[in-house]
């Protein structure tokens, strides 16, 4: 018996017209009931079921909800995913989840309270290049890792038209608080909690006064090194991902398609989804003989943002655990909180 999680998402800006109801919508798993909308009721002209509340206490004050989706700008993720807990409701909150490792302290203590799920809407972990570069982490083909390299580059000279995105006041703001958490989670969860780390940020655009830079050095056992940064001034991005090992190297550019296509209003569902384009593989080079190599291009799988939601249902209706752990978000903020 099908039996939807009902769900509810407090903004209707991008990130909720692109990255949570078109899922919300496809998934026979959820039912995409309302929306906080203030200003502009635009979610019914393409979800004609869906109820629009103008404030967020009207929206939790809805009983048949039970899943929340904290979808705000940064500086409201805390405030909003406590207020929604105390209202019963389970709640997926997007990157990052707190800016402070005392503030997601407090959260997941009251999610324990209430018996209710704190999720992480971490996507990126289901970008088709970062799947491949976990394939090819865990095959093992490379060897004992060395060094690592991951990267999250745009050219933004212009300052964001969003204010709280570019106010040094507003808890969250600048690029180490905005793609930081993407590239952070994927190295975390591939390779842990680091013995130690080194944050820098910068700030480089005309007029900026939060950061448009982002670099941090993990320490792993065994000598690994891995290097996480961002950029808002890279007119030429280099590859995003770029592993050393004993037996080889592998490299790969960031060319999932998912964002361009849902922006486009490509359905989740239809057969061209996810799918990067023919010669956007990554390169894997393994020593054969001494002075000797062999190279092979890797097709990534294909880009499944449907797969965070299929966890998330599997959690909330099953009991089963979420891939995004709580101790790797601590580890994250631990390092983002510097």
């Amino acid at each position: 018996m099908s039996n939807p999680i009902q769900t509810g998402l407090l903004a209707y800006g991008m990130s909720g017209r692109v990255f949570h109801a078109p899922f919300l919508h496809a998934s026979p798993h959820f039912a995409l009931r309302a929306v906080v909308e203030r200003s502009r009721q635009m979610a019914a002209n393409t979800y004609p079921d869906i109820s629009s509340y103008n404030t967020v206490a009207g929206l939790l004050a809805d009983d048949a909800l039970e899943l929340v989706v904290v979808n705000t700008p940064n500086d409201m993720h805390f405030a909003l995913a406590r207020q929604a807990l105390r209202a019963g409701k389970h709640v997926l909150i997007e990157k990052p989840v707190a800016t402070t490792v005392a503030e997601l302290e407090e959260l997941l203590a009251l999610a324990g309270q209430q018996q209710r799920h704190l999720l992480a809407y971490q996507n990126r972990r289901w970008d088709s290049d970062f799947q491949l570069v976990r394939q090819v982490v865990e095959s093992g083909r490379l060897g004992r890792l060395t060094e690592v390299h991951f990267r999250f580059d745009r050219y933004k000279l212009a300052l964001n038209p969003k204010q709280f995105k570019e106010d040094p006041a507003a808890a969250g703001s600048g690029l180490s608080f905005d793609l930081g958490p993407h590239v952070l989670d994927q190295a975390l969860s591939l390779f842990g909690r680091p013995l130690r780390h080194h944050f820098s940020r910068a700030s480089h655009r005309p007029g900026s006064r939060v950061d448009d830079y982002f670099h941090a050095h993990l320490h792993y056992p065994a000598g690994l090194h891995v290097f996480v940064a961002g950029s808002l001034l890279t007119a030429a991005p280099g590859p995003a991902y770029v592993l050393h090992g004993t037996l080889g190297s592998f490299q790969k550019n960031r060319a999932d398609v998912q964002e361009s296509q849902l922006i486009a209003g490509l359905s989740p569902t239809a057969a061209s989804y996810g799918h990067e384009p023919a010669g956007a593989e990554g390169v894997l080079t393994l020593a054969t003989e001494p002075g000797q190599f062999s190279t092979e291009r890797l097709a990534a799988p294909a880009g499944n943002y449907i797969g965070l939601f299929e966890a998330v249902y599997q959690t909330i209706r099953h009991g089963q655990p979420f891939p995004v752990r709580a101790e790797e978000l601590s580890w994250q903020l631990e390092i983002l909180a510097m």
